[in-house]
């Protein structure tokens, strides 16, 4: 008699999917908020929301990491990408004002590699620490066949909240406000197709390589202290789009930002693309965030306050524009 089939004959290890359950729990405890009820390894995880919201206003968000997952495969290094899905999605909610509560993660590979899964969730966690969120669940797929060996991909789902008085949805917008721009850590995670096709079979090595797996800046404690402390008009997350495809998205109609580049330095990283892959100025700012990673809008008078608050945060900001009246068939977003 033939002998039987198990599901590890099929490729599918179900104990090293256990272990690493038990693995990744000191890095998710570590994350724990007040409010979280009950977190990994459970079918559902249960979070409070907090007791200080009079109005809470759910606000959520997911996303990947994109073709940047494709360098951490060439270099090896999957310690920072999962500091970069965190960022994606805890700055996304973080521009309707929302503070981030908790968040979740999907890894999917053909066959697990405990060492290489550990080290990404350890980056989803320590990215959820610096956000002030909790690492609550996930998932963990094993699927022989969807994926080459010693690759994976990444989702992220982050449930943040907000006042109901005091959502950001850049309705007070008006021309004269002034755009503020948070420096960027490098290229975050969007642009690397066009980033992969310029390096072509020719991985950089050093600084270079560094620069390019540097994760995305997570903006969202400087930014709830900034908010806490005066009015905040707009925001917009400099993602994919760039950042004349993103300016916008926070504006009201009849209205358009006008960005001024030689007003912050432009990291020697886009420098180097623009320069190697012949890209031309307007495809920069089409795709890449060129150093700034978030745009916040302000009334004018209150610029310096603003500086100010974000400079003592550590925060890296500079007066990068204003908004002034546009018309239909006009650019929402010009830089000059």
């Amino acid at each position: 008699m033939a002998d039987s089939l198990s599901y590890r004959d099929a490729g599918v290890d179900m104990e090293a999917g256990d272990k690493l359950v038990e693995a990744i729990k000191p890095f998710a405890k570590r994350t724990l908020r007040p409010e979280v009820m009950a977190g990994i390894g459970g079918f559902g995880a249960l979070c409070r929301i907090p007791e200080k919201y009079r109005e809470p206003v759910l606000v959520s968000g997911t996303d990947g990491v994109g073709t940047k997952l494709k360098l951490a495969f060439q270099f090896k290094r999957h310690g920072t990408v999962g500091i970069d899905l965190v960022a994606m999605s805890v700055n996304d909610v973080l521009v309707q004002g929302a503070e981030p509560l908790f968040f979740l993660d999907y890894f999917a590979c053909g066959k697990l590699e405990q060492g290489v899964a550990a080290q990404v969730i350890r980056g989803i966690a320590e990215g959820c620490e610096e956000a002030g969120c909790a690492l609550i669940g996930g998932e963990t797929a094993e699927m022989p066949g969807m994926y080459p060996d010693g690759e994976y991909d990444l989702a992220g789902f982050c449930v943040g909240v907000v006042e109901k008085s005091r959502i950001v949805d850049g309705k007070s917008i008006k021309p004269g406000d002034a755009l503020l721009g948070l420096a960027s850590s490098g290229a975050h995670s969007n642009g690397y197709s066009l980033i992969r096709k310029v390096l072509g079979s020719d991985l950089p090595s050093g600084d270079l390589a560094d620069a390019f797996m540097e994760p995305t800046r997570i903006y969202v404690k400087p930014l709830l202290k900034l908010m806490a402390a005066m009015p905040v008009k707009g925001l917009a997350h400099i993602t994919g789009g760039g950042l004349v495809g993103n300016v916008p998205r926070m504006l009201p109609e009849g209205t358009r930002a006008v960005l001024a580049k030689r007003s912050w330095p432009r990291p020697q990283l886009f420098n180097w693309l623009q320069q190697n892959g012949n890209i031309a100025e307007e495809e920069m700012f089409r795709v890449f965030n060129c150093g700034i990673g978030m745009v916040i809008c302000v009334a004018r008078e209150e610029v310096a306050k603003a500086t100010m608050l974000l400079k003592r945060e550590g925060e890296l900001a500079y007066e990068i524009g204003f908004v002034e009246g546009g018309g239909p068939g006009e650019p929402e977003a010009i830089v000059l």
